[in-house]
C-alpha cells in the first residue's frame, strides 16, 4: 500500500498551473496533485509577475516549506524543471526536508542552460516562431489576437526567468531524480542524462514519443511512468529510514 504523496507541479513558460488539473483524475488517489501558480497568471493574477530566477525560487520554495507535510515530490516540465531543481537546491541550503523525488521533464540539465539562447529571443516574431515550433500550443491562440498577445506576455516574463538562471556547481542533492525526454524533441539525450550528476540517489530517464509536449502527447504511458517512478521514490526514501533506524 502507497504512502499519501503530495505532487506539487510547476508549469513550463507561458503556462498556468491549469496544464496539470487533468492529472488530479488520471493520477491515483494517493497522489495529491498540486499546481503550483505562478504571480501574475491564474488564481494569482493579482500579484506582479517575477521575473528574476532566484527570486521567484525563493518566493515558491517559502510556499512549499510551509505546505509540504509528508511525502512529496516537485515535478516541472521545461522551464518548470528549472524551478524545481531550484527549489529543492534552496530547501537544501535551509536544511528543510526535501522532496522524496525531483522529476524533471523536457528540460536540459541545469549545466546544460544556454540562458543567453532566452536573452536573444524577445521580439514578437521571434517569441511567435519559438511557440510554433514547440508545438504545444492549441491553433486557437495563433487564431485569436487577444489570446495570443496574453500568452506572449507571459512568455516573455518567462524567458526573462530562464534568461535569469546561473548555474553554479553544489554537491549533488539526496535526492531521487527522474527524467523524461521526447524522442523527437531538440534536447539531445546527453543534455538530459547530465541531470544525473545532480542527485546523489536514484536516477531514471525515460523516453516517450513526440516532440517537447511529448507529456501530452504520450499522455496515457507517461502517467504510468509517472505513478512507477513515485512508487519507486517512496520504497528507496523507506529503506533509508529503515537503515538508519
Amino acid at each position: 500500500m502507497s504512502n499519501q504523496l503530495a505532487l506539487y507541479c510547476l508549469p513550463c513558460a507561458g503556462a498556468s498551473a491549469t496544464m496539470y488539473l487533468r492529472w488530479k483524475r488520471l493520477l491515483p488517489s494517493w497522489i495529491e496533485v498540486i499546481p503550483v501558480e505562478l504571480p501574475g497568471r491564474g488564481s494569482r493574477l493579482g500579484e506582479n509577475p517575477q521575473e528574476n530566477y532566484r527570486m521567484l525560487v525563493n518566493i515558491l520554495s517559502r510556499e512549499i516549506a510551509l505546505t509540504a507535510q509528508g511525502s512529496y515530490a516537485l515535478f516541472g516540465h521545461s522551464m518548470g524543471a528549472l524551478l524545481a531543481y531550484g527549489i529543492a537546491q534552496h530547501l537544501h541550503r535551509l536544511k528543510i526536508r526535501l522532496p522524496d523525488a525531483l522529476m524533471v521533464s523536457g528540460c536540459a540539465a541545469p549545466a546544460q542552460q544556454d540562458s543567453q539562447r532566452y536573452q536573444k529571443i524577445c521580439t514578437e516574431a521571434a517569441l511567435i516562431a519559438d511557440l510554433g515550433k514547440q508545438g504545444g500550443t492549441p491553433e486557437e491562440v495563433f487564431n485569436n489576437p487577444e489570446l495570443l498577445a496574453m500568452t506572449l506576455d507571459l512568455l516573455r516574463i518567462d524567458y526573462r526567468v530562464c534568461g535569469s538562471f546561473q548555474y553554479t556547481k553544489h554537491d549533488p542533492l539526496p535526492v531521487s531524480i527522474h527524467c523524461f525526454g521526447g524522442r523527437s524533441d531538440t534536447i539531445g539525450a546527453n543534455n538530459l542524462n547530465l541531470w544525473q550528476q545532480e542527485g546523489s540517489r536514484m536516477f531514471t530517464l525515460d523516453w516517450f514519443d513526440g516532440g517537447h509536449f511529448f507529456l501530452r502527447q504520450s499522455e496515457e504511458w507517461f502517467i504510468q511512468v509517472v505513478k512507477k517512478r513515485l512508487l519507486e521514490s517512496q520504497e528507496g526514501v523507506m529503506c533509508d529510514i529503515f537503515a538508519t533506524a
